[in-house]
């Protein structure tokens, strides 16, 4: 049997909080489909992050029921126990396991949810369920709420009112608790150190694959249970596609490189990003755009305290990388007049940062809530990431400019009166990463 789950107390507390918030109200969540990658061979199953951040449960067809303030509150349908399918897919807790190490009120096997779902819905003002998630779960909920309308007969009651599951607990995952910054510092110091080694390891000749496969060793051996997102280990000009994945080409000599990577621990990811010279030696052009993004991120992360609109970071963002594009002379003419075009997203497409936590863009209303702009508080984590990209063919671009692509990211936690770094101990300023890049064997 698998050790009993440590702190159940966190997740019980976790769903104390949401409870104050639908009383009459019932949420369901489910896990994600087990995805075929070729053949008879799966993808490796992670869970649903708000099933985990209410259960703690991790194996796949399962589905949690809340009723908040109802008997029994708290239901889980799960696999049932089967020894044969344990001995090539390895241990399940089957439903009564499940309810005493999970502390559930009640637990069900996953083929009774259609059966046992009606009847637990009836008498709830609303549900709580996600979409468009997973089409057969969609399939289930259909057939439960006309269930649900068939069993209540001639009494004027339609279809059960469904609101978004996701939007709703997003805003509970916004504000992290001392229990999950405590992950989040753990997997921004793994990953601040994954990184540091990848820089001491790399050279000219290695493949991007290469040093992606290192990488997974590092955040692994440190306690990483997987990647936190598919990383992105980018050469020269493939750095300037965004969400590059090939992974797969020769780093060069004089190119630079932009590693996008982090582990993940207890369902927490860290969000990294780091560009640096293969070679370990910035050539002009290269350091006068790093140091200017670099200076670009640096007045963000000081801007960070309670009280300022988020949105302020995107349009300081904006204003400072525009500048610097002119300065590089990249665009011409008024600032003013480049952001009200939308001329400078040519070189500067994306967002300053995003929410971080047990998704990499983690949930939460961004920069509006309930119609108000959306202050920063306290114990929110988010990644401040300016960027630049020159595409390789841009012939309005100085040609020494050229597929140079460059940004750096770091994960901030908003404290009481202003922020912390989590990521602060993976190296980038010039003359650092001068020093560490190539280094391992050194001496």
């Amino acid at each position: 049997m698998r050790q009993p789950l440590e702190n159940v107390k966190i997740f019980a507390d976790r769903r104390a909080q949401v409870a104050e918030q639908m009383l009459g109200s019932a949420l369901i969540v489910a896990s994600p489909p087990e995805y075929i990658r070729n053949g008879t061979v799966h993808y490796p199953f992670r869970q649903d992050s708000n099933l985990y951040y209410l259960t703690g449960f991790e194996e796949p067809e399962t589905i949690f029921l809340f009723r908040p303030g109802m008997n029994p509150e708290t239901v889980l349908f799960v696999r049932t126990k089967d020894l044969e399918r344990e001995t090539w897919d390895g241990f399940r807790y089957g439903p009564e396991a499940a309810q005493s190490q999970f502390r559930m009120d009640k637990t069900y096997p996953i083929s009774e949810f259609e059966k046992m779902a009606p009847q637990l819905l009836k008498g709830v003002d609303k549900l709580y369920y996600r979409n468009y998630k997973n089409p057969e779960m969609d399939r289930k909920i259909e057939e439960v709420l006309l269930s649900l309308r068939v069993s209540q007969g001639r009494t004027g009651y339609g279809i059960l009112t469904v609101l978004d599951a996701d939007e709703f607990l997003g805003e509970f995952r916004v504000k992290k608790t001392d229990a999950d910054i405590e992950n989040m510092k753990k997997g921004g110091e793994l990953t601040s150190e994954a990184h540091q080694e990848l820089m001491k390891y790399i050279r000219p000749g290695m493949t991007e694959r290469e040093v992606h496969g290192f990488f997974i060793y590092q955040v692994m051996k440190r306690g990483a249970a997987r990647e936190g997102y598919g990383g992105i280990f980018a050469g020269g000009a493939n750095a300037t596609t965004l969400h590059y994945v090939f992974n797969d080409q020769p780093l060069k000599s004089g190119d630079l490189f932009l590693v996008d990577a982090a582990g993940e621990i207890n369902y927490f990811t860290a969000d990294i990003t780091r560009t640096y010279p293969v070679n370990g030696r910035f050539n002009e052009e290269q350091a006068e755009v790093y140091q200017g993004v670099l200076d670009v991120q640096k007045a963000i992360i000081d801007a960070v305290k309670p009280g300022v609109p988020f949105q302020n970071l995107q349009d300081m963002a904006t204003d400072l990388l525009t500048e610097l594009m002119l300065e590089l002379g990249l665009l011409t003419g008024r600032k003013e007049d480049i952001i009200k075009t939308g001329e400078h997203k040519k070189y500067y497409p994306h967002g300053v940062g995003h929410f971080l936590g047990m998704d990499v863009h983690d949930s939460g209303m961004y920069f509006s809530k309930k119609g108000e702009p959306r202050l920063i508080e306290e114990n929110m984590v988010f990644t401040v990431e300016p960027g630049l990209y020159i595409p390789a063919n841009d012939q309005s671009a100085a040609s020494e400019y050229r597929g140079i692509g460059v940004r750096i990211e770091d994960n901030i936690r908003v404290t009481t009166r202003g922020h912390e770094n989590f990521t602060i101990k993976a190296p980038k300023e010039i003359a650092d990463l001068e020093k560490i890049i190539g280094s391992y064997g050194a001496g």
